[in-house]
This record gives structure tokens, C-alpha cells and sequence, in this order.
């Protein structure tokens, strides 16, 4: 259940209100496993009730209340445990690969458009995750921060290059989907000219055998 995990890793660094922990899990953990509003707030709801994270209540404005989550030992404990049981790799399933397969079927115009938007929106997400990774390189990274002012000063190095090795598997995984993609505008590119090198050639045989 990797979404109550990302939720947990958020809020072990500081307690934080609903609201407050979105926009924190958007900037860390969103940038690793995206998920809407929709479904953090029923997650959050559900790991209080199993003891994993507690809700302090407390005042917003005159009349209003706001709960503000922290986690619990349970939840530290079952974090834990989460991180360190192996994970057996997940079935394939690339929806634009499987599309790819099918290639064939679409005019060439249709298939360098899916590819180019493939590269446009690889493109966009290492350039998130390169900022990510600068601010926590360069120590500016909010609850990174707080998380490494509760451990032990010899160990934040470390903690520092295992949090850039998880972004650098995605910076090294964009770079690799922007390379196939773009090879695959270089075969569109062959494929046109080949089909119009051949149809050239058929014109020519079709006006000597006339």
C-alpha cells in the first residue's frame, strides 16, 4: 500500500495539518508517487483509525477546528518495516509501449505526435525531479531538513545520497525514455522516406511499362 507509506514518510519529519501535509507530499514524495486530494484525505482517515498516525484538534480562526496528524510509534514501526521488507518487482505495464506495439496501425503523423509529447513530458518531469534533487543536495529541502535535525550528525550524509539515489533511478529512467522516444522519430523519419523512395520507384516502373 505504497500511498499510506508516502503519507507516513511525510508526516515522520513533522506534524502537519491535512491541508499542510498535501502541499508538503506533493513537493517530496509526490515527485516519487503522485495521488490526488481525493484519495489522501480517506488514507489519512483510515490510519488514524489503525493506530498509525494520531489528530490533534486544534483551532483555525474563531469557529473553525483543523486537525493536525503526527505519526505514531506504530506508524513508525510499521514504516520501518515497510522499508526494509524486500519488494518483488511489479508486473510490467507501460500503457505507451503496449501502444507502440500497435504502431503500425497509425498514420506516421499520428505516431511522431504521441512521441513527441512522450519526450515533452519526460523532459518536464526531470526537470522536477533534478530540482528536487539540487534541494536536497544543496540542504534546502524543507522537511528533508527537519528529518536529518532528529538523527545523529554522522549519518545525514548518508541519509542525503540514499534520498538522491531514489531521484537519480527517475532522472536516469527519463533520460532513457527520451533517447527511445526520440529514436523512434528518427525510424518515422526512415519509414517516410523509404515509402517514399519505393512509391517514387513504383511511378517510374508504372510510366516505362506505359
Amino acid at each position: 500500500m505504497s500511498l499510506r507509506h508516502a503519507l507516513l514518510g511525510v508526516i515522520k519529519d513533522t506534524p502537519l495539518t491535512g491541508y499542510d501535509l498535501v502541499r508538503h507530499f506533493q513537493g517530496t514524495v509526490g515527485f516519487l508517487w503522485s495521488a490526488p486530494q481525493s484519495q489522501i484525505y480517506p488514507e489519512l482517515r483510515r490510519m488514524e483509525s489503525e493506530g498509525l498516525i494520531k489528530a490533534k484538534v486544534a483551532p483555525r480562526g474563531k469557529k473553525a477546528q483543523k486537525r493536525i496528524y503526527s505519526i505514531t510509534d506504530a506508524g513508525m514501526l510499521e514504516l520501518r518495516r515497510w522499508a526494509t521488507d524486500f519488494m518483488p518487482l511489479p508486473a510490467q505495464r507501460d500503457p505507451i509501449v503496449l501502444k507502440a506495439a500497435f504502431f503500425d496501425l497509425a498514420p506516421i503523423e499520428a505516431v511522431r505526435e504521441q512521441l513527441r509529447a512522450h519526450i515533452a513530458q519526460f523532459q518536464w518531469r526531470m526537470e522536477q525531479w533534478q530540482a528536487r534533487e539540487d534541494a536536497i543536495r544543496e540542504r534546502r529541502a524543507e522537511l528533508v531538513e527537519v528529518w536529518l535535525s532528529r538523527q545523529p550528525v554522522e549519518e545525514h550524509e548518508h541519509i542525503i545520497k540514499l534520498k538522491i539515489h531514489a531521484l537519480e533511478g527517475l532522472i536516469g529512467r527519463a533520460h532513457a525514455e527520451i533517447c527511445w522516444a526520440r529514436q523512434g522519430l528518427a525510424l518515422c523519419d526512415e519509414i517516410e522516406e523509404q515509402r517514399a523512395l519505393a512509391q517514387l520507384q513504383n511511378g517510374k516502373a508504372a510510366s516505362a511499362g506505359g
